[in-house]
This record gives C-alpha cells, sequence and structure tokens, in this order.
C-alpha cells in the first residue's frame, strides 16, 4: 500500500469485529468507538436489521448495475428524494461521497455551463482530481492542478479569521460581503456554490445559522446553484436538523444535496439528490457499475428505517447535548482546549500550545493514543490536524456517553502533563 495511506496510531490497530458501540482489535481489546469508521457506522455495528437486510439480498442477487432495475435501488430513492426537502427531485446513487461531490460538480458545471466554483475555506469534498481542487484544507491537497477554477470565500470557521471577533450578525454580514467581492473577480457565470453545513475534515467547524439561506439571497439573484455537501452532516446526526442545510433553510432548500458515509451504515453508499431539470441536463450517457447495488441498496433501506422508526435524530440532540456539556466541563481546566464545539453526535475539540491560540497537532495525536490506550477511539482533523473529532454511531446510550467523557477527560488531562515546555 502507498506510503502516503494514513493509519491512526504509533502501533496501527487491526479491528476484527464489533458490536453496538464497540469494536474488538486482533488481541481481543474492546473499545468505545467515537468515530464510527469516519461517521460511517452510523447506527451501531452488527445491526441486526441491516446485516439481516444484507445477507438475504446476497441469498438472491449481488449485483445488477444501474443498466437494470432494483426494487431498493428505487425504493430507497423515492424515500431520499420525499425526505431531501428539494422539489421535484432526482436521485442518482454513487459508491462514495467523493463521487458524489465530483457528480455534484459535474451537473452544476453542465447546467450552468461554467467551471468556476465557489467553495469554503478549510472544507474538504473528497479525493477525486476534481473534488481536490475545490478543498480548502491544505492538508488533503496534495495538488494545485484543477479543472475547475474554484474561489474561495469565507464563514465556515465561525471561531477563527478577521470576522472571528464579530456578533453573529455582523459575522454573517461581513461573509456575505465578502461572497460578493468575490464574485466581482469572477471572469463570468459562477455555476455553484459548495460548502458542508458542518465542516467534517475541517474539525466540525461550523458558520451561524443562516449564513448559507443570506448567501443564497445573493447566489440566486446570479443564478448560481447552492451544493449542500451532506456526506457527514445528513440523517440525523447534528440532532437539531434531519439535513445540515436545515439550519440554513430560510430561503428554501439546496439545488443539490450530496450524501454518502452513514446511509450504508458500512455499506459503500453515495448521492446526489437535485431538482430535475438539473439533474436530467447531462448531454450524454452516463451510468453507475456499482452506485445502486441491490445489496447497498437493501443495507440503506434498512438502515433508514431503523434511524427514522427510532427517533435517531432526537437522541443525537438529547445524547450529543449531554456529552458536550460534559466535555466542555473538563475543558475548562485545561489550557491546551481552545473549544469544544458542534451539536449533536458531532464535536470537534480544538487543541492549541498552552498560552497561545496556535494549533497543537502534536497534542491531538498525544491525547488520540491516550485514548486509545483507556478503551476509546476518536478521530482528529482540523486546521493542522490539532482538533479531535467525535462522532459515534447515532443509538449512544447516556451512560456510553458518560464512560466515554470520563476516558477523553483522563486522556485530555495525561496529554496536558505530559506535554514538553515549549
Amino acid at each position: 500500500m502507498p506510503s502516503w495511506l494514513s493509519l491512526y496510531y504509533d502501533r496501527p490497530l487491526e479491528l476484527t469485529h464489533g458490536e453496538g458501540r464497540h469494536v474488538w482489535d486482533a488481541d481481543g481489546t474492546r473499545y468505545l468507538d467515537f468515530f464510527g469508521g469516519i461517521l460511517t457506522t452510523m447506527t451501531a455495528h452488527a445491526l441486526p436489521e441491516v446485516t439481516k437486510a444484507i445477507s438475504e439480498q446476497a441469498g438472491r442477487l449481488l449485483h445488477s448495475s444501474t443498466l437494470y432495475l432494483s426494487r431498493p435501488m428505487v425504493e430507497l430513492a423515492e424515500r431520499i428524494a420525499a425526505l431531501s426537502g428539494i422539489p421535484d427531485a432526482r436521485v442518482f446513487f454513487t459508491t462514495s461521497g467523493t463521487e458524489a461531490n465530483d457528480t455534484a460538480l459535474l451537473l452544476a458545471t453542465t447546467h450552468r455551463r461554467s467551471n468556476q466554483v465557489l467553495a469554503m475555506r478549510n472544507s474538504y469534498h473528497g479525493r477525486s482530481f476534481s473534488t481536490v481542487g475545490i478543498t480548502g484544507n491544505q492538508s488533503w491537497s496534495p495538488t494545485s492542478l484543477s479543472p475547475l477554477q474554484t474561489l474561495y470565500v469565507h464563514g465556515g470557521v465561525r471561531s477563527r479569521g478577521p470576522f472571528a471577533d464579530l456578533d453573529d450578525a455582523a459575522y454573517t454580514a461581513a461573509c456575505v460581503a465578502d461572497l460578493e467581492d468575490v464574485l466581482q473577480q469572477a471572469a463570468g457565470g459562477v455555476a455553484a456554490l459548495i460548502a458542508e453545513p458542518v465542516q467534517g475534515v475541517g474539525g466540525f467547524t461550523a458558520p451561524p445559522d443562516g449564513l448559507y439561506a443570506a448567501f443564497r439571497e445573493v447566489l440566486a439573484r446570479e443564478g448560481i446553484l447552492w451544493i449542500s455537501d451532506e456526506v457527514q452532516t445528513g440523517w440525523g446526526r447534528t440532532g437539531e436538523h434531519f439535513w445540515g442545510w436545515q439550519a440554513h433553510g430560510e430561503n428554501g432548500p439546496p439545488d443539490l444535496l450530496t450524501f454518502a458515509k452513514g446511509i450504508g451504515n458500512g455499506m459503500s453508499i453515495g448521492g446526489v439528490v437535485a431538482r430535475a431539470e438539473i439533474m436530467n441536463g447531462l448531454p450524454a450517457n452516463s451510468i453507475s457499475t456499482f452506485g445502486g447495488s441491490p445489496i447497498t441498496m437493501a443495507a440503506g433501506l434498512a438502515n433508514l428505517t431503523y434511524v427514522l422508526e427510532h427517533d435517531l435524530q432526537g437522541n443525537a440532540r438529547r445524547v450529543g447535548g449531554l456529552l458536550i456539556e460534559r466535555l466542555r466541563a473538563v475543558a475548562a481546566g485545561l489550557d491546551v482546549v481552545r473549544e469544544v464545539r458542534g451539536r449533536g453526535l458531532m464535536i470537534g475539540v480544538e487543541l492549541v500550545r498552552p498560552g497561545t491560540d496556535e494549533p497543537f497537532p502534536e497534542a491531538a495525536s498525544l491525547v488520540l493514543e491516550a485514548a486509545r490506550e483507556r478503551g476509546l477511539l476518536v478521530g482528529k482533523g482540523g486546521r493542522g490536524g490539532a482538533s479531535l473529532r467525535i462522532a459515534p454511531p447515532l443509538t449512544l446510550t447516556v451512560a456510553e456517553a458518560e464512560h466515554g467523557a470520563e476516558l477523553l477527560a483522563d486522556a485530555l488531562r495525561w496529554t496536558r502533563t505530559h506535554l514538553a515546555p515549549r
């Protein structure tokens, strides 16, 4: 495997099986999973309803491609279209969030006949050639070459940057002014703005509610499309809303919505929802060999049904709120923690060098190791990799949230006492 393939931990971890919110490694050690395979095991490990659906479909037909009709694909498309909030919606399935965003860019640039795209600073949208070109995060941008002309807009990181000291209303107004100024630099009609309602790899940062609604007023005047990247924020993870865009829905839903990760609960599903006039606008044939596979669609249907019937959005709101409260109480006594942020079960803990505002990625790596030693798995990301990313399965219980908070608190305290003086 390539040298640039990132592995967590000095002693890489081999996971062998899981159940509920726990996983086990090859040595038999059990861990409380607070990262869910990068927000992908959204519901639970080995959820019986999903594994049963996969097994039953595997016994009938594993694969057919989008050249043929598949009842699970049609049924899942109908449910997602209805839930999306987008009128006259059409759904195209892919195998990943990267491919979903790549497809959304194809649709938007074709519809607008422009290769100019607006993206947010600190953003991440995937690892394909086109999505790397709109990723505003240096750690995940291995090349500046791109088929797109990308213009970056401010606003996705509330607590850093030139507008951080403003109140929410003034912050939004300043970001709108920045957007209007950026548009004056564009050579012609911009195709779309793509934005994560909560920036995932960026460290679970977010703007004030309503920012993208305010952006939409400007975009609509110019005919520019809004793509909401819901790969990490969809399906109720934020607790307050089913989709992240709904925190910015004052001026209606996005023109396109991309999804992936959690809907398959570990199976490889991605997709795009768009208004029919946009989705149907490609002037050439297009298919997906593995998008809409019967086995992944059966898993997605079973998983979505479980999420809705068990109100996991509500659980994310309640249990996530408790977890954020516990972590903020811990952080109040630690100068290495700059901020605990997030909503629902999507929580970021940003670490800095004590006495400064400088990101401290080495501390994040230490906490990651210390948490593992205590039986807790978390992720990291953000500016320079200095933020912990906490995103457990949405079935997390109160007892598990309390236990995980205790383990992370102990890891943070241990790290603080073992930091080398500068």
